[in-house]
């Protein structure tokens, strides 16, 4: 894992917390935003840093009856209950088999919820310079569903989707709490 000392700190040795977003907000005014990448499977993903409240090592959740497919369960953090979305099954592959070597990447989405996310690692910290994001190829829903994308950033000979964590929430959110009906 590449990650800078500066942006991240420890928390009692279970999880990783993101730097206040002071220490990122002059990255946004330069014409660059800061991402959290993570792999799922052979993939790579962004998603901003000021979405994203803390990483933590795996913990096994608790099931809930009548959840969306891709909703593992839940986790208790620190008094806040949080859904575990397994990104694996939400991108349209199987169930991850976790592991203490998976990580959570708890976030908070724009209608104040909380949602944890499922992810194999860890990789970087990027300054994505805003020129430097490309637009998804526009494929279409049958090859491929860039509606959860905000574009493609290529780093080091490696391709990055960078996730809109917006709209990856928003049916999320639908289907979460129909299931709580």
């Amino acid at each position: 894992m590449s990650m800078h000392s500066s942006s991240l700190t420890t928390f009692s040795g279970r999880g990783v917390g993101v730097a206040p977003a002071a220490a990122v907000s002059a990255a946004s005014s330069t014409g660059e935003n800061q991402h959290i990448t993570f792999t799922v499977g052979s993939e790579e993903y962004g998603i901003n840093i000021l979405a994203v409240r803390e990483i933590r090592g795996w913990t096994p959740e608790t099931k809930l009856p009548n959840l969306p497919h891709y909703v593992r369960g839940v986790i208790n953090l620190r008094g806040a209950i949080i859904p575990i979305v397994d990104l694996r099954i939400r991108f349209g592959g199987g169930a991850t088999d976790a592991t203490k070597h998976h990580v959570v990447i708890v976030v908070l989405a724009g209608d104040g919820k909380m949602w944890g996310l499922l992810a194999d690692t860890i990789s970087d910290i990027l300054a994505i310079p805003h020129d430097q994001v490309r637009p998804t190829p526009g494929i279409g829903r049958e090859l491929s569903d860039d509606a959860y994308l905000t574009g493609l950033f290529t780093a080091h000979q490696r391709m990055v989707a960078l996730l809109d964590i917006n709209r990856l929430f928003s049916q999320a959110k639908s289907e979460f709490e129909a299931a709580g009906d």
